[in-house]
């Protein structure tokens, strides 16, 4: 049948796609709005789509319906999944029947401990995370709390020196501990001896 619409027909509504709003993949077009993953319906763009024939998947469901399966085949390094996209109404050909799920509910304790394993600053002595923390002295710091303990100069790792567990400037650290004498600012006259 001609194609009267003047633009390509969308490879999931059958519509006619104007060049304004056309996504190509895998030699078909799509509207913007139907670039969607087959089975969870996320929007995909084109680091996130994977093509299957004439099916578009988001990464994830694609792995799940087409992927590997077994122990050791996860989404990432080390990763073993038991998600196998029930939910999302995808059909695995899958050999090995599934793995059962352990029926013993998660144990609160062990999520209690991993909360008390948080870093501590040594300054104000809360927990540091991720997003705030600083190493220095070989200690994890709050951004924050990372200055100098005799001026309260915010330091950086340019200008950062540690001794006994505090941090100090390097004026401040050279003032106070580095070596006196003269040519070492300590003293600027010399005695006489008679």
């Amino acid at each position: 049948m001609p194609n009267w619409g003047g633009g390509a027909k969308c490879g999931a509504c059958e519509k006619t796609v104007y060049h304004a709003e056309e996504i190509q993949c895998n030699g078909r077009s799509f509207h913007k709005s139907c670039f969607l993953c087959m089975a969870c319906r996320k929007a995909l763009d084109s680091t996130t789509v994977a093509a299957h024939e004439s099916e578009i998947y988001c990464k994830t469901c694609y792995g799940r319906k087409y992927g590997p399966k077994g122990v050791g085949f996860g989404q990432g390094a080390g990763c073993l999944s038991t998600d196998t996209g029930d939910h999302l109404g995808l059909n695995l050909q899958q050999g090995s029947p599934k793995p059962a799920r352990p029926s013993t509910p998660t144990n609160a304790s062990k999520f209690a401990k991993k909360m008390v394993d948080v870093d501590k600053c040594p300054r104000c002595g809360k927990s540091v995370y991720a997003a705030e923390k600083i190493m220095g002295g070989g200690k994890p710091w709050h951004k924050t709390c990372f200055r100098c303990a005799i001026c309260g100069k915010s330091l950086e790792s340019t200008n950062v020196t540690d001794k006994d567990g505090e941090l100090y400037c390097k004026v401040c650290y050279a003032k106070n501990f580095g070596p006196k004498g003269i040519g070492f600012g300590g003293l600027t006259q010399v005695e006489k001896k008679e």
